[in-house]
């Protein structure tokens, strides 16, 4: 019919005219009757898609790609996730793998579209699991730069929805850590980072420590990790300033390093269970004294030339916050409007994931965060689904199945998603967060 024509037009791409014919001949004849019928269209355009994947030439699969992402950001596709998941997983993984930069980075991005899609359980622990080391290998090919953060925000958002165990959420942050910090002895000849890399590093990095449970992380690496972020309030780029602003104020949010120096209560030889001496303290002390003069001048800075305004403002307001936050304990609170509802943030741990998330899903946020059950326990957020005609919108059998079922993937992942999110929602869950704390 019209609309297999409209979308084969849309993937050869050569024909522009047969797209506006079709299209509006389609529309003068279609009257829908209902949402079964828009979800018809609309899977048999995702098809077309999956089938083009196959095609050997890469710019038909790129079309295929920047649909499949459009189609994802206008709607949850459940359905289509439910029937072909395992396909478009591998399809985007051998295209991650042999395509160009361009096709790589789209591939990237409908993988971190997927694991937010079919949310936390079975499929996002494969995805996760599968997807680790074509990244991994992506990201170490440095010819070209355009795929980094693409695969960077791919490895982040698979990682947070599947990732069960601290060990994976780490082994993720350590691939991450090493493109700025290569270890030693390894065959990675260091390229010099780019300002754009390093604050991609440093945002998915710090978006993954969101979701780590500070027991489990060292003072040894808090203290690498601090001092790298603190050279870097120093450089020119104003991204990367912002970014290790913001990365500083969570680790000493997670961390609670408040703790480290107060005196150490262990043993007479000046360590405590945690493996912390008065060094490390004294260590993390002088570094603290050291950013919070940083941050205050970066609070008041008078702008570099060529600075834009609104950059220069935007970085004032971020190191006002930080300083508020280092000084007097207080975190920024920000309101985000998703229909008629407001998303409140209350910590730079959920603000940084608030920030994060909004990034990679672009113009599909608003609809993600009406629709996604996943973002809803994330951010303790419960909006009012309204469809067009003002009436409730009918949950559709596929989402029945995927949600409400008690034995349901989802549901079960859901346990253990809101357990990781609860040491951090200090205001939602003041008692767990004060158990939390104590146990340390």
């Amino acid at each position: 019919g019209s609309s297999q024509r409209k979308s084969t037009a849309m993937l050869d791409g050569d024909d522009t005219d047969s797209i506006e014919s079709t299209s509006t001949v389609q529309s003068d004849h279609m009257v829908v009757s209902s949402d079964e019928q828009v979800q018809f269209i609309k899977e048999s355009v995702l098809d077309q898609c999956l089938d083009a994947l196959y095609e050997k030439r890469g710019s038909t699969r790129e079309k295929a790609l920047a649909s499949v992402i459009e189609a994802f950001n206008s709607d949850l596709q459940h359905e289509f996730v439910e029937k072909k998941f395992a396909t478009l997983l591998h399809q985007c993984l051998s295209s991650m793998k042999r395509g160009s930069g361009k096709e790589t980075a789209l591939a990237a991005h409908v993988i971190g579209l997927l694991a937010l899609t079919t949310g936390p359980g079975e499929n996002a622990q494969e995805i996760l699991k599968d997807s680790v080391s074509p990244i991994s290998d992506g990201l170490k090919s440095r010819s070209d730069t355009s795929k980094i953060r693409p695969l960077l925000e791919c490895l982040a958002i698979v990682t947070f929805v599947g990732g069960d165990e601290p060990e994976e959420t780490e082994k993720s942050m350590q691939i991450i850590w090493q493109l700025v910090h290569p270890k030693l002895g390894s065959n990675v000849v260091p390229l010099k980072p780019s300002p754009a890399l390093i604050a991609a590093v440093v945002s998915a990095w710090s978006f993954l420590l969101t979701t780590m449970d500070k027991r489990t992380l060292n003072p040894k690496s808090w203290q690498q990790s601090i001092s790298y972020f603190s050279t870097l309030l120093d450089k020119d780029d104003r991204a990367v300033r912002i970014a290790a602003g913001e990365a500083l104020a969570l680790v000493f949010e997670i961390g609670n390093l408040e703790k480290f120096f107060s005196g150490s209560k262990g043993p007479s030889d000046g360590s405590d269970n945690e493996g912390t001496n008065s060094r490390d303290i004294a260590q993390i002390q002088g570094l603290r004294a050291k950013i919070v003069n940083q941050v205050r001048d970066l609070s008041v800075e008078a702008g570099g030339k060529g600075s834009a305004k609104k950059d220069l403002n935007s970085q004032r307001n971020t190191f006002r916050d930080i300083l508020d936050f280092l000084e007097d304990g207080y975190s920024p609170e920000t309101t985000t409007k998703i229909g008629g509802e407001s998303l409140i943030t209350t910590t730079w741990c959920e603000l940084i994931q608030l920030n994060f998330l909004k990034h990679f899903l672009g113009g599909g946020f608003i609809k993600h965060m009406q629709e996604n059950e996943l973002l809803h326990d994330v951010f303790g957020f419960k909006p009012k689904i309204k469809s067009l005609s003002g009436t409730e919108r009918r949950i559709t059998a596929a989402e029945k199945r995927f949600y409400k079922s008690p034995n349901s993937v989802y549901n079960k992942a859901r346990t253990q998603l809101l357990n990781k999110q609860r040491m951090f929602s200090q205001d939602r869950n003041a008692g767990h967060y004060a158990i939390d704390v104590e146990e340390v």
